[in-house]
């Protein structure tokens, strides 16, 4: 079973048990979050697209860490023109374990004759 939820403006396809890295939430480290902007739902190649979300479905997580990513360097120069620059940038991240995928089951609808 696998879903795909979006969190913190990016899409991710996350199961249980897998450790996913975010941009950086406001959540203390050890914490629970849900996300109940799920888009799509497979359950054993039984399909349940969203629009835009499924209702009734939320994947639970844990903080585990917040991390930094590698130095990005940023260098621009114009030549013949002396003009150089250099910036470096480091991304803010979020380590997340999935803890599990919730969907509440949608009552049957009657056949009409």
């Amino acid at each position: 079973m696998y879903a795909i939820v979006e969190i913190a403006g990016q899409q991710f396809k996350v199961q249980k048990d897998q450790k996913v890295y975010v941009h950086r939430l406001e959540a203390k480290e050890g914490s629970k979050v849900e996300f109940d902007n799920v888009l799509l739902i497979d359950d054993n190649g039984n399909v349940n697209v969203g629009a835009p979300a499924v209702e009734g479905a939320k994947v639970t997580a844990k903080v585990e860490t917040h991390v930094k990513g590698d130095k990005v360097i940023v260098f621009k120069k114009k030549r013949r023109k002396g003009y150089k620059k250099k910036n470096g940038h480091r991304q803010s991240f979020t380590e997340l374990s999935i803890t599990g995928i919730k969907v509440k089951k949608q009552p049957a609808k009657a056949k009409e004759a």
